[in-house]
């Protein structure tokens, strides 16, 4: 059995009942309100085309429909991604801003997240251009320009509150995602190495860097440990380092992302922040953790 969901932006929560009826009288199935105006479900629709018939019926909305399996709903290990997903920002081009050289930096992630370019080719790059930066600056920008994605704490703690192991797997820095994962409250966080000499950056990262290779490596052996079909599993992510555990998770989610990893997800998240994933799952605003 599948469920549709749709969900809003609690910033404009605008998922109406009288939408949410029509689409069920032309779908079947059971009307289930997650949030009022922000999250439903649809337990259960009869119509082979039920996703695309309520992605019609919500024409330009600020809406997000999927239709996800009834089974192994609730997840018990999350793996996800940490700049512009779990975060706001991508780390590398915050640093480059402090020396600079923002633009020419950002170009270069911009390329990389869409899958034009070597991911490690192109972050031992971008570190060789930061070359000199003090750790203090690192440290500063970490504190005062890094702000935590909406609904982040909300996805963590909710999912660890069932149970679930929570990982972050970065292709970022250690230095933001040990403290980021400590922000949320990940259970673990893996991401690379920047090298200093002393408290000054030497423009070099530590082998192996972690990339796409990494984070569905880290999926696959966090449910074997856990003993859990990857149907139990859940990745997020928004760029192309993201989609072979996107691809490998039991519910794969492309939050905000760039527009081939949307489209090779199994589910895209466009509109909605990062609770998106909890009605995903369908939890309810009582089960939240806030």
């Amino acid at each position: 059995m599948t469920v549709l969901v749709l969900i809003a932006n609690p910033a404009a929560p605008v998922l109406s009942h009288q939408l949410l009826t029509t689409i069920q009288h032309s779908t079947g199935g059971e009307i289930n309100w997650l949030n009022r105006h922000i999250a439903a479900e649809i337990v259960g629709p009869e119509e082979p085309d039920s996703l695309a018939i309520a992605r019609e019926a919500v024409g330009t909305l600020p809406l997000d429909v999927a239709e996800v399996s009834a089974t192994h709903r609730k997840k018990q290990l999350l793996v996800a991604d940490m700049d512009s997903t779990m975060i706001e920002q991508e780390c590398i081009d915050e640093l480059a801003d402090a020396v600079g050289i923002k633009a020419e930096v950002a170009a270069i992630t911009e390329r990389a997240m869409n899958g034009e370019l070597n991911f490690e080719q192109a972050l031992r790059t971008r570190v060789g251009l930061i070359k000199g930066l003090e750790r203090r600056i690192i440290e500063e920008i970490r504190r005062e320009r890094i702000t935590l994605a909406p609904g982040s704490r909300a996805l963590v703690q909710t999912m660890r509150s069932f149970g679930a192991y929570t990982s972050l797997v970065s292709g970022g820095f250690t230095i933001f995602a040990d403290y980021i994962a400590r922000r949320i409250g990940f259970d673990e966080a893996v991401a690379n190495a920047l090298e200093f000499n002393g408290d000054v950056l030497t423009g070099t990262v530590a082998s192996p860097i972690v990339d796409k290779t990494t984070k569905l490596d880290r999926l696959t052996a966090l449910a074997t440990e856990r003993n859990l079909p990857m149907a139990a599993t859940l990745a997020v992510g928004d760029g192309a380092n993201d989609l072979d555990m996107i691809r490998a998770a039991g519910m794969g989610v492309a939050i905000h992302a760039k527009p081939h990893v949307a489209a090779a997800a199994g589910v895209r998240i466009d509109h909605g922040d990062l609770t998106s994933l909890l009605y995903l799952q369908g939890y309810t605003d009582e089960d939240i953790v806030r």
